[in-house]
């Protein structure tokens, strides 16, 4: 697994929101409406989570923040820096990761890298200083002379990660970074990033993997048919959920399931497993309590299903619903 070192120490930077986006809007030329009147605010050294489902807007969203998509209308501004006025300032802030390997699939690992850096007019010996400290961290370094081709899917995706940071941006996107990578890989990533972002680095994710937003963000926003929905904190948004369902793995077999109280019925799958459904109100700590009162151990604790998720879909029904009415 790859170490969660990056980049020694951030610049450090002033209080300004790392984003400020009012009222945008994209109109493509065949039709469609892809963003209407979008108003959304990242604060510095926030680790925000941008979801929606395919065809939301949110490609649209980051195409406009790097240049790839001209808006209709609306303002952006990255650290203060207007997009229309200071658009040099703005791609300076920035580093992306995309959904798509977009690098050079012949070129080696480490000039993918260093030659991204002189975009920038970084100096080539700076640049192979930062190369260095990024493949060793993104644990590439041994990989830095072979073609980008001959990497595997997970260590195309580090390596992209890796020439995004190589400018030392103030603000990080990374839409779907982790599309693809198995368990372990997936969790060696976020360390590496909540690492990046614990320096200073402000990192705005895309994700249809609903569990690393809440592992991994403060703050969410959710966008769906071009429209915000929410923008809000996470814990916030959590705190709607009338009910969730945990499962406590408890250390010996019991034979029925024990009263917990009608704002906590559960069901015992089997003889050590039991699912608890906990009504809004009720705290973790008091179904431990009423266990613990029975006489029952508990060796570890989960959610059944993703409370985002949960959350995500019944946001997404009520808000079209208020639009058809």
């Amino acid at each position: 697994m790859f170490e969660s070192r990056v980049l020694g120490t951030i610049t450090t930077i002033n209080m300004q929101k790392a984003l400020q986006i009012s009222n945008l809007r994209k109109t493509y030329a065949n039709g469609p409406e892809a963003l209407k009147g979008v108003d959304l605010e990242v604060e510095n050294g926030d680790f925000f989570a941008l979801l929606g489902p395919n065809g939301a807007g949110k490609s649209t969203l980051i195409g406009i923040l790097t240049g790839l998509v001209q808006k209709t209308s609306g303002t952006v501004s990255v650290y203060g820096h207007d997009l229309d006025r200071e658009v040099s300032q703005v791609k300076a802030s920035l580093g992306v990761v995309p959904q798509e390997f977009n690098f050079n699939a012949f070129e080696t690992v480490i000039n993918t890298v260093v030659f991204q850096a002189g975009y920038y007019g970084i100096p080539r010996d700076v640049a192979m200083t930062r190369a260095e400290k990024l493949l060793r961290s993104l644990s590439l370094w041994e990989k830095r002379d072979q073609p980008g081709r001959n990497l595997s899917g997970g260590m195309k995706r580090r390596l992209m990660l890796a020439r995004a940071l190589v400018n030392e941006p103030k603000l990080l996107i990374l839409d779907e970074p982790t599309a693809g990578l198995d368990i372990e890989l997936r969790r060696s990533l976020w360390d590496f990033l909540i690492d990046l972002n614990s320096r200073g680095t402000t990192i705005i994710l895309t994700t249809h993997y609903l569990e690393e937003a809440e592992n991994l963000c403060r703050n969410i926003a959710i966008i769906d048919e071009g429209r915000l929905l929410t923008s809000e904190p996470i814990d916030t948004f959590l705190r709607k959920l009338e009910s969730q369902v945990l499962v406590f793995d408890l250390s010996q077999a019991i034979q029925e399931c024990p009263d917990l109280g009608e704002a906590m019925p559960c069901v015992l799958k089997d003889g050590t497993r039991l699912e608890v459904r906990v009504n809004k109100g009720v705290t973790i700590n008091q179904v431990f309590e009423k266990l613990t009162h029975q006489g029952l151990m508990v060796e570890s604790m989960r959610n059944k299903s993703n409370r985002i998720e949960e959350l995500f879909i019944d946001l997404v029904s009520s808000k079209k619903e208020t639009l058809k009415a």
